[in-house]
């Protein structure tokens, strides 16, 4: 009896599982004395094993696996506001929302003790803390209890909170993460051994780490939405980017930097190159829907606590600013409707946008911040400062907003994200020096494209993390988190090829090659000996009798002036790359042909006086008739 076949059939190879051609990212780099090719960077090295026949579905999970284990590493150590009474830090901000938002009516979830952490994030950060609240109430109800759980430092709370922080960071922003990084090498031409290179690179970003998971918050999840907007736009999935940027503005109004950038790319494609009448109403009518389903459980729930007659403990006459709708809700009857709505909407947004509070807080690495080290701006008047606030960062964001709206093209979204965000970063009001992960999220996401992991770009990207990661110091060193900084910056440098760990990157053959221009090396390594150094002082030099900051001045003061190169550098390459400076420049040579020879038609020309010009040109003076 012959033999049954095989039920087994070979698993074809797909395109992923091909060995790779190595593109503009220069990745490989031959050895002489080998005679082979051989990793150009640390991370590289790592993959080099999986470069020809490993499948990517294999790789993938040990990825995830691998900065999973770093994040939960990171929260091992102390949080923000730990031991740290009576407000505890962010920590304690983040829990108390969940106490809030499960105990009490959801009409006085804006209302509530705003003296004690008062929830001032938008709605979507209330749901998510009311979720997190319920599900932390299954394990022990004590952890959220009204008044009684406040400052609450139970290990098993913190082994609660942190993972948390994991999981929803697992459910949004790695999974947007991954699927940018490969829809734009699929666009750009970039195998996915490379790829997944570069996805490593993006999910090791020290700064993320080290905020959300070391100091504690909840920022990759607004930072996940907008990663999901940028893939629906490289999709042209329009209606789903609307979505989820409004989901991440609704979760933190801090994505507004992103805001005006992604507003002139969807109105520039619905409207080049030819009007289209259908996608502009569609995009309205979705943003509009999106924002009023994330208003809906607010509003709607202060309508049935009123008719249940619960009123929000709301006093007009102590408030110390009253925004334009406090003002007319005494004419209105307090058992309204309307004026339960009016009150909500307004205390909402009165708490997301605290003008009230000044400039800046902290000490901050942006433009007010290096200004009032120089210039006290305190001495001016908070409307003024509004203003001037305001008018510097229109005029930041400005070329980016013109760039991408006149030349809409994919390739430019990052960019325009980037210059927006470093604009806002640099100019607006009220900065955090945690908002700084913002404009490095779109710098970084540039690893996954072409020449993403090149040397240009790997220099600068990495410039800008490596300098933003610095800036953070002061606040980590408040948090009992020195360790973490240095083991996850200097890991990061070293799997990248970076100062300090290697100056192979600028030093190296690759940038004797042309790789990277003589003054990108010296202002780059100029600013590492300068943050070693910064490092060196603030641990064994005291500062001087009468400035206790002066360290932190320093680092404000550096940070911004690097910062503000980011900006320029990602404007400027904005304009190079859309081919709005070719253009310029072109233009400019056709009006110089053109007046050139239109002067030459008019010196050979003769005048009605007989050879006037020609006398003119020569430089005789000519005679009188």
């Amino acid at each position: 009896m012959p033999a049954l076949p095989s039920p087994y059939k070979a698993r074809k190879r797909t395109k992923g599982d091909s060995p790779p051609t190595l593109s503009s990212n220069e990745l490989a780099r031959p050895d002489k004395k080998a005679g082979v090719q051989s990793p150009a960077f640390p991370l590289v090295a790592f993959f080099w094993p999986a470069k020809k026949n490993t499948s990517q579905w294999m790789i993938l999970p040990l990825v995830l696996m691998v900065v999973g284990l770093f994040r939960w590493c990171a929260g091992l150590w102390g949080y923000s506001g730990f031991q740290t009474p009576p407000m505890h830090g962010d920590y304690e901000a983040q829990r108390h929302w969940m106490e809030v938002t499960t105990q009490l009516p959801i009409s006085e979830w804006y209302f509530y003790d705003l003296q004690y952490w008062g929830l001032d994030y938008p709605p979507l950060t209330a749901y998510h803390s009311w979720l997190l609240g319920k599900i932390g109430s299954l394990f022990n109800t004590s952890w959220f209890a009204l008044y009684t759980s406040r400052g609450t430092e139970e290990q098993l709370l913190k082994v609660f909170m942190r993972a948390t922080v994991i999981v929803s960071e697992y459910v949004v922003y790695i999974p947007a993460a991954i699927i940018f990084n490969r829809k734009l090498a699929q666009q750009r031409g970039i195998g996915k051994w490379e790829s997944l290179i570069a996805l490593t690179a993006i999910l090791m970003q020290p700064a993320t780490i080290l905020i959300d998971h070391a100091h504690f918050q909840y920022n990759t999840v607004m930072l996940g939405f907008v990663v999901a907007s940028m893939s629906s736009l490289l999709s042209d999935r329009y209606m789903w980017a609307c979505v989820f940027f409004v989901s991440a503005l609704c979760y933190k109004q801090m994505a507004l930097y992103f805001a005006p950038a992604m507003f002139a790319y969807l109105i520039g494609v619905c409207l080049l190159p030819k009007l289209h009448i259908g996608r502009f109403i569609g995009i309205a009518i979705v943003t509009i829907l999106s924002f009023a389903l994330m208003f809906a459980p607010i509003l709607l729930g202060s309508l049935y606590d009123n008719y249940k007659g619960i009123s929000p403990p709301l006093d007009i006459t102590d408030r110390e600013v009253n925004p334009i709708f406090f003002q007319i809700l005494p004419y209105i009857g307090s058992n309204s409707y309307l004026y339960s709505l009016l009150s909500q909407l307004t205390q909402s947004i009165h708490r997301i946008f605290p003008f009230a509070r000044g400039l800046f807080e902290d000490k901050v690495a942006n433009v007010w911040c290096a200004i009032h080290t120089l210039h006290k701006l305190n001495t001016y008047s908070i409307p003024l400062l509004q203003r001037v606030s305001l008018l510097a960062t229109i005029v930041a964001i400005l070329p980016a907003c013109m760039t991408i709206s006149t030349s809409p093209r994919k390739e430019l979204i990052p960019w325009a994200l980037a210059s927006s965000a470093w604009g806002f970063f640099l100019c607006s009001f009220q900065v955090h020096e945690k908002s700084v992960l913002l404009p490095l999220l779109p710098m970084t996401m540039m690893l996954g494209g072409d020449g993403g992991l090149g040397v240009e770009m790997r220099a600068w990207v990495g410039w800008a993390n490596m300098l933003a990661v610095w800036t953070l110091f002061p606040l980590l060193k408040r948090d009992e988190l020195r360790i973490p900084y240095f083991v996850l910056s200097l890991l990061w440098a070293y799997l990248m090829g970076l100062p300090p760990t290697s100056l192979d990157l600028y030093l190296g053959q690759q940038a004797r090659k042309g790789g990277i221009r003589m003054s990108t090396s010296t202002v780059h390594l100029g600013f590492y000996a300068t943050m070693v150094g910064w490092h060196l002082a603030e641990a064994f030099i005291e500062t001087p009798k009468g400035k206790p900051d002066l360290w932190v001045v320093l680092n404000v003061m550096i940070g911004a002036a690097g910062f503000g190169i980011c900006y320029v550098w990602c404007t400027w390459q904005l304009l190079l790359r859309s081919g709005i400076l070719q253009e310029w420049f072109d233009f400019r040579t056709e009006l110089g042909k053109e007046g050139k020879k239109d002067g030459k038609e008019r010196a050979s020309t003769p005048t009605p006086h007989g050879s006037k010009t020609k006398s003119l040109r020569s430089g005789k003076t000519p005679k009188k008739s």
